[in-house]
């Protein structure tokens, strides 16, 4: 591979060198290699009966090569012109199959060679897996075989991948739907050839909206009709045989949907105008009910170009929404309309209705129920038992509702703050119904819900039994494995009482276990050995501390392997954190932390660096609250501020740690809090800030969870900005970005920008622009040397 120069800036200091160097990739030192490059273990997907597990396998990193691919951004799309696939896909390269009881897994036959695959998914029958592989010119269509573990091609590699999966299985299980690549498809246009015709007018029609700054859309009509090009596909029907024969023409489908009973088929398309503020899922959308031979039977929604939004998160688009088929029925949709015009500010009794439409939708759409709050979604069980949610994120408050859809008789059964994890009642076990639909599995009147179990003592996941006349819970088990932290997945056998359950601890890998809770006993599925022996006795622990105003935190503490705990060394620290948003004290309080948690270092975290000999906290509270009418953001300085001081206060009066000597990163947000710390505080020696945003005015229209705009409180979006507060950086920060983030609001402008206002007003900073990469780093060349730049940073600014 040829070698590709990484960008790297440095401000002029003593301990930083020339101003400027031009690196070729570094790799971090044998500790932290020796952790970083290492084998990932494959994911499991299994079908709904436990008797098939297929291991799918993928590398650990991407390479720059990866990245290096022909890209087109349009409308929020990333994708490869050249396979018709999206551009940030991560492919799988093996395929391995097991039944459930076996002890090992077997090589799935005839895969293709250097396999590139991508959108599994079981038949319906779940006989069969589909999946794509891709070739250097597109997308193909192969399928594998259960039984025989064998796999075969059924298309060339003229799929359409660009906007989703490019195929939908039939409700026989025999057939497929495909997404094709038009016969007579236009060849893309290339703005070295193609001059524009005009200039590229916008007008603003006086109407008051809530945009964030997206990233990757439209900018010119050649935008425009690269989009269109690169979007349209045929439709085609194709037999697991191979026979092949048209469906649908040309058109840009990007939803498509049979309903349960396989007699219908949903199919939305977009259409013009489009947009060059929003992306694709904001333009106008057309959605028709087609017959199993693809001929229009209604359109049920049509959808305009939506670049209007009021403010708030609790606002939506007027019209329909949220339209699906049902579950419990063999095709009935069902859809949600706002009562309030979308507009959180107006004040109404009900927020949203919802409606049921049966086929052949010759009828109106008949009324199910209204919420009080946004509508928040309905997990179907039968004809006359639902459980509905609705929200409103100003007060954090959820509400359920028992439904049924029969009578349309709803009941509101609980309330609760979405935040609250302690009363979190966990989530309905599923199963398939007789149209192969997930709902919930209720039996002689009852379900079972499977819980994180979230307590101020402990993680204890549980099983309850929940009934649907009295609406009572039970509980039926309670997981206390000592110095393990088992998560429950599944309920094999309410009856005999088999759970499907993983297990791990710090240093043994998630693995899968079939638990019977009757008898407590367990036995392995799976036996995926740990990757990271080197840090297998290092030591861990939850540390839980206060703030100086009383709010509960927590973190995760680790300390290199054989630290002396009697005589105590004097570490440097390093803290990791990514602050959060809470309406009150005491959510913001509350314990997600499990110290059995498996020990997984990687690139996103500071772990790592405990082979170095430094104290790393991870995962650090840094809780934003903003309690009754005002906003977290109203003192988000001083609170941050008292995060940073209280994670540093709890492990220095542990005894761990040299003060003078601590470090703090993040990523994202966590850069921005970074940056804001290292300006505001006298706590930290110096930081890593990666992929952040540093100017407030940049994203006027809101950021994370702030919904005011820049002109509502201009002294927030300022006083935020470390950008406007570069004057008063004194401290080494290493700024690490992406060249092409498509994150919104996090362009790569952000830091460079913010790197330039700190080198001319004469701040140690230290910038490296990692080419190719979006917001998120994939590539092993760019991670390898992401974590040099970091270990030479740390070294430089806190080791004596």
């Amino acid at each position: 591979m040829r070698t590709i120069k990484i960008s790297v800036f440095f401000l002029a200091l003593s301990i930083f060198g020339f101003s400027q160097e031009n690196l070729t990739y570094q790799k971090p030192s044998a500790e932290i290699l020796q952790l970083a490059d290492f084998q990932r273990t494959p994911s499991v997907s299994m079908d709904s009966k436990k008797d098939w597990m297929l291991f799918s396998y993928r590398p650990t990193y991407k390479s720059l090569e990866d990245l290096n691919q022909e890209e087109m951004k349009l409308a929020g799309l990333r994708v490869n012109p050249v396979t018709n696939i999206s551009s940030t896909v991560t492919y799988i390269n093996n395929l391995k199959i097991r039944k459930f009881n076996e002890k090992q897994e077997t090589q799935v036959i005839g895969l293709p060679q250097n396999p590139k695959i991508s959108n599994i998914s079981w038949s319906p029958d779940e006989k069969k897996v589909a999946f794509t592989h891709t070739t250097e010119k597109g997308v193909e269509l192969w399928i594998l075989d259960v039984e025989s573990r064998t796999a075969k091609k059924l298309t060339s590699d003229n799929l359409n991948a660009n906007l989703g999966s490019p195929y939908v299985w039939f409700r026989n299980s025999q057939d497929l739907l495909i997404r094709k690549l038009p016969a007579n498809r236009p060849a893309l246009l290339n703005d070295k050839k193609n001059l524009p015709n005009g200039p590229i007018v916008s007008n603003a029609e006086g109407k008051v909206s809530q945009n964030r700054t997206y990233q990757d859309l439209l900018k010119n009509p050649m935008d425009e009709a690269n989009f269109e090009t690169l979007t349209k596909s045929e439709l085609g029907k194709i037999n697991i045989s191979g026979a092949e024969t048209p469906f649908k023409s040309a058109d840009i489908y990007t939803g498509i949907q049979f309903s349960p009973d396989g007699n219908y088929l949903m199919v939305t398309t977009i259409k013009r105008p489009f947009s060059y503020i929003v992306p694709l899922s904001r333009f106008p959308m057309v959605t028709d009910i087609l017959d199993s031979k693809g001929n229009i039977v209604k359109t049920v929604n049509d959808v305009p170009l939506n670049e209007i939004m009021p403010k708030g998160f609790s606002s939506v688009r007027t019209g329909k929404r949220n339209m699906s088929w049902r579950a419990d029925k063999p095709a009935s949709l069902y859809f949600v309309e706002a009562l309030d015009g979308g507009d959180q500010s107006k004040k109404e009794n009900y927020r949203d209705e919802v409606f049921t439409w049966d086929a052949p939708f010759t009828e109106t759409p008949k009324s199910l129920m209204k919420t009080k709050q946004r509508f928040a979604g309905i997990q179907f069980g039968n004809e006359e038992n639902a459980i509905a949610y609705d929200s409103w994120y100003d007060t954090r408050s959820q509400k359920t509702y028992f439904l049924n859809p029969k009578t349309g008789e709803s009941k509101e059964i609980a309330d609760r703050n979405s935040q609250d994890v302690y009363a979190d009642p966990g989530n309905f076990q599923t199963d398939k119904n007789e149209f192969g639909q997930y709902v919930i599995s209720i039996k002689n009147g009852k379900a079972h819900l499977i819980g994180d179990g979230f307590t101020k003592d402990g993680q204890f996941p549980f099983i309850d039994e929940f009934d649907f006349k009295t609406f009572q819970t039970k509980r039926l088990y309670t997981s206390k494995t000592p110095n393990v932290k088992e998560d429950i997945i599944d309920i094999i056998d309410a009856n005999k009482g088999t759970v499907l359950v993983t297990q791990q601890s710090k240093n043994q890998y998630p693995n899968y276990f079939v638990r019977n809770i009757k008898n407590n006993k367990a036995e392995a599925v799976t036996q995926f050995a740990n990757p990271f022996a080197s840090i297998s006795t290092i030591h861990k622990e939850v540390i839980k501390y206060k703030r100086n105003d009383g709010v509960e935190l927590k973190g995760t503490l680790y300390l290199p392997a054989n630290y002396d705990f009697k005589k105590k060394p004097k570490l440097p620290l390093l803290v990791w954190a990514y602050p959060e948003e809470f309406k009150d004290k005491a959510t913001a309080g509350q314990n997600t932390a499990n110290p059995n948690e498996f020990t997984f270092p990687s690139y996103g975290s500071f772990i790592y660096w405990v082979t170095k000999g430094y104290a790393v906290l991870d995962d650090a509270s840094f809780p934003i609250i903003g309690e009754g009418t005002t906003e977290p953001n109203d003192t988000f300085i001083p609170q941050l501020v008292a995060n940073g001081k209280a994670a540093i206060d709890a492990v220095d009066q542990l005894g761990y740690i040299d003060r003078n000597r601590v470090a703090v990163g993040g990523h994202s947000y966590g850069a921005f809090m970074t940056a804001n710390l290292l300006t505001h505080s006298d706590d930290f020696a110096c930081g890593i800030a990666r992929s952040g945003a540093y100017n407030r005015t940049l994203t006027p229209f809101g950021f994370q969870s702030e919904q005011r705009n820049y002109w509502d409180v201009p002294e927030i979006y300022n006083g935020m900005s470390p950008f406007m507060n570069a004057n008063k950086m004194k401290k080494p920060i290493l700024l690490v970005h992406g060249e092409a983030d498509n994150n919104p609001g996090t362009f790569t402008l952000q830091t460079e920008r913010y790197f330039q206002a700190l080198k001319n007003l004469g701040a140690p900073a230290r910038m490296v622009i990692l080419p190719k990469e979006a917001h998120g780093y994939v590539a092993k060349e760019n991670i390898l040397h992401l974590l040099w730049e970091q270990d030479q940073f740390l070294e430089k600014c806190l080791k004596k």
